[in-house]
């Protein structure tokens, strides 16, 4: 029996490509360089499966080509707004994430950026290793205590729900959260937390805003300059969601104009560009996109995609099916 050809746009971890290239007759990006549009179009004629990250938009044009082979995508990643699902839809290609696996790892780091942000934790490596550091005195870069302050989450999803946990069980926070579809009472007692009832409630309360909903429509640009200046002048925004859901340009004037104190970001508007205004500013804790970068969980991701895929030419359902 001839195996379905399989795509995949960029080097995953290597037990994943054994796996892959073990059962299905797999083309890698050894080279680990972006494909272009043009290149997934041909691709699409080609293979009957694209296995795209979430770096890789995958457009309507792509789906659209005509005399496509491609009768599955599977994401390489719990997000999917990079995939035109309607198009998908209208073209009855089923498309695959990877949620779950994740979670936790995603949740370190907003917990890392939280920490790094609050205590100025780039800032101080940077005045070390430039050798600006001339000892310990009471007033030296002063931060913000984190221990029994107020987390405020959008979106009380499974990472938002982890945070919650590393942040309520482990460093006493007070936990409130916005996210009108959430409604586990188990889970909010677990964390004594407080459902707001608004997102404007929520931005008031917290001294730190950590966001973790998907970008869709409604969400996209939903922390824009308006919303910033709900925030207190001491708080700080926390974004290891999705880049388009913070105007960077109303971010970068908040910053400046003290709106509010700081900033951890793992993830930027026009990824993988970022913003100059940002990079100069000293009250922003950047990295790049890492939530899922251990060898743990991306070897995970990549062994889940190759399941629903496993499952899809078996004529199974595949656990992850988003579309």
């Amino acid at each position: 029996m001839t195996k379905p050809k399989v795509l995949v746009t960029r080097k995953w971890p290597e037990a994943v490509e054994k796996r892959i290239s073990e059962n299905f007759d797999a083309k890698l990006n050894t080279a680990d360089s972006p494909m272009t549009e043009d290149e997934l179009i041909v691709a699409m004629k080609e293979f009957d499966a694209l296995l795209p990250t979430v770096t890789d938009k995958v457009s309507d044009k792509i789906i659209s080509t005509k005399e496509s082979k491609v009768k599955i995508i599977g994401n390489f990643g719990v997000g999917f707004n990079n995939i035109d699902t309607e198009s998908a839809k209208r073209n009855n290609i089923v498309v695959t994430n990877t949620p779950e696996v994740l979670t936790d790892c995603t949740a370190d780091i907003a917990m890392l950026l939280m920490l790094g942000a609050a205590r100025r934790g780039s800032e101080g490596e940077f005045h070390v290793r430039k050798k600006e550091w001339d000892g310990w005195r009471p007033t030296h870069m002063m931060g913000t205590k984190v221990t029994g302050k107020t987390l405020g989450l959008i979106g009380m999803g499974r990472i938002a729900q982890a945070m919650a946990h590393k942040s309520h069980l482990g460093f006493k926070m007070n936990i409130i959260f916005y996210d009108p579809y959430f409604d586990n009472q188990e889970i909010i007692k677990k964390f004594n937390a407080l459902s707001c009832r608004s997102l404007e409630e929520l931005l008031s309360k917290s001294d730190f805003v950590s966001l973790h909903c998907p970008s869709t429509k409604e969400t996209q640009g939903l922390i824009d300059l308006d919303a910033l200046k709900k925030m207190k002048s001491s708080a700080y925004l926390i974004n290891t969601a999705r880049g388009d859901i913070v105007v960077e340009e109303d971010l970068i004037k908040a910053l400046n104009q003290s709106l509010i104190k700081g900033a951890g970001l793992d993830v930027y508007e026009a990824e993988p560009s970022v913003s100059p205004g940002l990079l100069k500013l000293k009250n922003v804790f950047l990295l790049p996109h890492l939530g899922s970068a251990t060898e743990e969980t991306r070897e995970a991701m990549g062994m889940r995609v190759f399941d629903n895929v496993v499952k899809f030419f078996e004529g199974k359902e595949p656990r992850d099916r988003v579309v």
